[in-house]
C-alpha cells in the first residue's frame, strides 16, 4: 500500500493550518512514493479543486531516471528521502534555487506482527518547510 493517503492528510492539515497554499512553496516534495503515489496525491488535491501539480514531485522521481532505468514507477524506501533531501534538495535551497521548501518524508509503518496477523500496513507522513535563500 502507498502512502499516498498518509501524504495528502498531512498535507491538507498543513495547508489549513498553516493557512498557506501550494502557491506559497517553490517546490513540494514526497519521499517516495514514485510516479503512481505522486498522481494520486495530485489526484485527491485535484477533486479538492486544489492544482498541486505545478510545484509537486518526489524524491523517488528526482532520483531515477524513469526512462533510462527499469525503475518502474521510481524509487522507494528511505534512501530516496535522504538522498535527495541532504543532497539535492539542500543544496538547491543553499544556492537559492528554491527559497521555500514543503519536504514530507513518507513510509510504511512496517511490523512483522502486523504482517503475520494479516494487518494492513499503515502509511505515515511528515511534514518540514524549509527557507533559506540568497
Amino acid at each position: 500500500m502507498t502512502s499516498s493517503p498518509a501524504a495528502y492528510d498531512t498535507l491538507s492539515a498543513h495547508f489549513s493550518d498553516t493557512g498557506r497554499t501550494p502557491a506559497d512553496y517553490d517546490l513540494i516534495v514526497t519521499g517516495d512514493l514514485g510516479k503512481l503515489g505522486r498522481e494520486i496525491v495530485v489526484d485527491f488535491f485535484h477533486q479538492d479543486g486544489v492544482d498541486l501539480s505545478q510545484n509537486y514531485n518526489d524524491c523517488g522521481l528526482l532520483l531515477f531516471d524513469l526512462k533510462g532505468q527499469d525503475v518502474h514507477c521510481g524509487g522507494s524506501g528511505c534512501g530516496c528521502s535522504a538522498s535527495v533531501l541532504n543532497g539535492y534538495l539542500l543544496n538547491g535551497v543553499r544556492e537559492g534555487r528554491w527559497k521555500r521548501l514543503l519536504f514530507c518524508a513518507t513510509g510504511a509503518l512496517l511490523s512483522p506482527t502486523s504482517v503475520m496477523q494479516k494487518e494492513s500496513i499503515p502509511g505515515i507522513c511528515h511534514a518540514i518547510a524549509i527557507e533559506g535563500g540568497k
